[in-house]
């Protein structure tokens, strides 16, 4: 058991070195998943196979001291040169092996079950949502508000709250479901979203806006036009840069590519059923849906709604929209 241990061991190093060095792309969840279902297979031995086979030696150890003590005292030998405790702790000790596997699992599947089931963290790598979250913010997610889905399959257990415009949502990035990807929902299955000469329209009405004063970003030095803006119920901040043109530079092909006119004002896409239209705050700096398409159900992770930490600017903690 110890070289298997060691060779299992290996491999998740080796595996989680490799994704760290950029040689493969890792896919945490599948690790966690394997993490768990493997320590707790040492869990269920331990408690049942090993630890049973410990306290049967220690109560033979105990048997046979007795027996010898007993032989002793008949020879009238009192004191037994013998340490019953330290012995016992020596064979009740559970092994190297067992310690990194079975005794890991208890904290691996609250982990696991955290993470899959109710809260996940995120670092915000990019400006793209500027104003709402900045770069370096550390948000939480809800897993369990559009539903409750299996870990790696993704495969909806309950159906949960209905995604509704002005969300903030984390999903898999449909050209590249190993990376997630986070932006605010512009548009739900139905809807016909324009953005044209940078003005906001759903359904043919455009989107409430109230303009704010001009906003500092830190991360580029620069000011930038400021409004507040109303897809759902609660308003939200954005940004956008005059010096940047309306049109869609470099739009790719995807999947219902043919539901959206692309001209120099901008796009308007029709919203397949099953399907979200993402935009990011910082509306001239976000790569997003009207770069790569939809967003299918099956790749919606959760609902981001707080930042827990920024290193950077602690005022950042608290709730967001």
């Amino acid at each position: 058991m110890q070289f298997l241990t060691s060779l299992v061991l290996a491999a998740f190093v080796g595996y989680a070195g490799s994704w760290y060095l950029g040689f493969i792309e890792g896919n945490f969840a599948l690790l966690l998943l394997l993490a768990t279902v493997i320590t707790g297979i040492y869990w269920l031995a331990e408690r049942f196979v090993f630890l049973p086979g410990r306290q049967k030696a220690v109560a033979q150890l105990e048997a046979e001291t007795a027996q010898r003590s007993a032989g002793l005292a008949k020879m009238g030998i009192e004191k037994v040169d013998t340490n019953l405790q330290e012995s016992r702790e020596k064979l009740l000790m559970q092994p190297w092996w067992l310690d990194w596997t079975a005794g890991l699992f208890p904290v691996i599947v609250v982990v696991f079950v955290l993470r899959s089931f109710l809260f996940e963290p995120f670092k915000i790598p990019s400006g793209s949502m500027i104003p709402t979250l900045h770069i370096g913010d550390l948000i939480l997610v809800n897993k369990f508000h559009y539903g409750i889905r299996l870990p790696v399959a993704n495969t909806k257990l309950t159906e949960g709250a209905a995604v509704q415009r002005g969300d903030v949502m984390v999903f898999r990035y449909p050209p590249k479901p190993s990376v997630d990807y986070i932006k605010r929902v512009v548009g739900v299955p139905g809807d016909e979203v324009a953005y044209l000469n940078k003005r906001l329209s759903i359904n043919g009405k455009p989107v409430s806006t109230q303009a704010l004063p001009d906003f500092f970003d830190e991360s580029t030095m620069r000011y930038f036009k400021h409004s507040s803006e109303t897809l759902g119920v609660r308003p939200h901040q954005t940004i956008q840069d005059d010096e940047r043109p309306a049109f869609i530079p470099g739009a790719d092909s995807f999947a219902g590519r043919e539901n959206c006119n692309y001209t120099v004002e901008g796009v308007t896409c029709k919203v397949p059923a099953g399907h979200y239209f993402m935009m990011g705050d910082n509306r001239d700096n976000s790569l997003d849906s009207r770069y790569w398409g939809f967003v299918p159900d099956a790749n919606i992770v959760g609902k981001a709604f707080f930042v827990w930490m920024n290193f950077g600017n602690i005022k950042r903690i608290g709730a967001f929209d």
